[in-house]
């Protein structure tokens, strides 16, 4: 369907049928407005001559064009297709997303990847439309309009919150990207009433088509290792909750599985959560270790498609459209619980964890960093070693290819423990299971359909979030 998309006529196609299932996936701007736009956006359809596409919301900002206020196209799912590529501009897409360019520059982007700044910048511009300065300033400024809209900090904090050099700099982009100042930005956001539950930063994580997610917060609550992760609440109204290791601080994070407002449409929809931040700098990074834990940029609609075709598969499809993968909110945390087993790994949250500064509840502590267990004996010293040292990469812009041969290369780290680590931490969606042949038709969604075998039949969607997000929250 992707391959289809390419052509202008179709997609054009999908901006007069206002298909939600693009959204994320390309963006339209229109010529006489000077507006971009996500696909499904509800206002009245430009002539095809005033239409131009664009990859990315960089690449429409690059071209001179604001974003439209009655869609919000900032606040769509990321394209599926990040998560599908191992390439170097998959790569970098995924680590631009979890802001190293805020925290290490070009410079440190193109170290990453074993490429020099020239030739990152030149692939980017050629696939996306934007190079990585472009794609970080308008993730910058989604940054912003979140933290404007839903915290009391000043506005200089938040302008170097969010990544920006100067205030200047902030005051120019938001102006440029919503066509307000910060002031009226931050103006125009819903006002909350007090004792509401909403303490911290209050986000609408959107996602794109149909979501299980009772079959998710399934998997989650049965996963949750005590000190650093809890689920509660009734099957179909949950609240997971757990603590996040960020780059500048540290979190606690929820997000809820419960139902609320009208049914679901194509557009798809959003999870409630809500974020603790000790550092603000810190929210573009648990945004995206939220999204890839809960699977949220996925495709269903490609999945379903070609899983769909398979006979063995077909009615499990039918009776769970939008069965996701689960990944994981910190990929050396699940290397390391992939190992031990749950049981131990809240053994050594007690022994070696940190504690955080403001218990929330059962939330006492973050997962140890590999640095902590690299004095452990067997399997687990080796594997904690080889996270802390390098050896092992397992952030978003790891090669999987390598990782996976790094992993296989440690004591005590068989097939299926490196395949679950492989799926999980690393968000592959075509991993397959080790030594058993399944067929070729299941490519690129092969965690997919494991998932759709492992998953019991009574977990059926429970909960469909409502798609039009415009009148509270932030979507992110």
């Amino acid at each position: 369907m992707k391959d289809v998309m390419k052509d202008e006529d179709t997609r054009y196609e999908a901006v007069r049928s206002r298909d939600g299932r693009f959204d994320g996936e390309f963006f339209f701007a229109v010529a006489t407005t000077g507006i971009y736009c996500r696909p499904s956006c509800p206002a009245v359809t430009p002539k095809r001559e005033n239409v131009r596409f664009y990859a990315t919301a960089a690449a429409a900002q690059g071209a001179g064009f604001r974003a439209c206020r009655r869609c919000r196209p900032d606040a769509v799912p990321g394209s599926a297709e990040w998560n599908v590529r191992a390439d170097s501009v998959g790569r970098a897409m995924r680590l631009i997303g979890d802001g190293v360019v805020d925290r290490e520059g070009v410079a440190g982007l193109a170290v990453r990847l074993g490429y020099s700044a020239r030739q990152v910048q030149r692939q980017l511009t050629a696939e996306v439309g934007a190079g990585p300065v472009a794609l970080a300033r308008a993730q910058r400024a989604h940054t912003a309009r979140v933290l404007l809209r839903t915290t009391a900090l000043p506005v200089t904090e938040i302008a170097f919150a969010s990544g920006f050099a100067s205030v200047r700099q902030f005051n120019d982009t938001i102006r440029a990207v919503y066509a307000m100042t910060p002031s009226a930005l931050r103006a125009g956001a819903p006002r909350r009433s007090a004792g509401s539950r909403t303490a911290g930063i209050p986000l609408r994580l959107a996602y794109r088509g149909p979501y299980q997610s009772t079959a998710l917060f399934d998997v989650l609550a049965a996963e949750a290792v005590t000190g650093v992760e809890e689920t509660t609440g009734e099957r179909g109204h949950r609240t997971h909750r757990r603590t996040l290791r960020l780059p500048y601080g540290t979190a606690v994070a929820e997000v809820d599985e419960r139902p609320g407002g009208r049914p679901a449409g194509r557009r798809g929809g959003w999870l409630d959560a809500r974020l603790h931040l000790t550092d603000p700098r810190d929210l573009t990074a648990a945004v995206q270790r939220l999204r890839r834990l809960f699977d949220l940029d996925a495709d269903p609609y490609a999945v379903d498609e070609r899983l769909g075709e398979d006979a063995r598969l077909a009615p499990l499809v039918a009776a769970r459209p939008g069965l996701r993968s689960p990944g994981s909110a910190d990929p050396e945390e699940f290397a390391v619980r992939a190992l031990v087993g749950r049981a131990e790994a809240a053994r050594l949250v007690q022994a070696y964890g940190k504690t955080l500064d403001a218990p929330q509840g059962t939330l006492t502590h973050l997962f140890p960093e590999p640095a902590a267990l690299a004095d452990a004996d067997g399997p687990l010293g080796a594997l904690a070693t080889a996270l802390a040292d390098g050896t092992c990469r397992l952030d978003v812009g790891a090669d999987r290819d390598a990782a996976e041969a790094a992993l296989l290369a440690l004591p005590g780290l068989d097939a299926p423990t490196v395949a679950a680590i492989r799926t999980r931490a690393l968000g592959d969606p075509d991993v397959g299971p080790p030594g058993e042949a399944v067929p070729d038709t299941w490519r690129p969604w092969r965690s997919y359909a494991l998932r759709h075998l492992r998953t019991p039949a009574q977990a059926q969607a429970q909960t469909e979030i409502p798609a039009q997000a415009q009148d509270q929250g932030v979507q992110s």
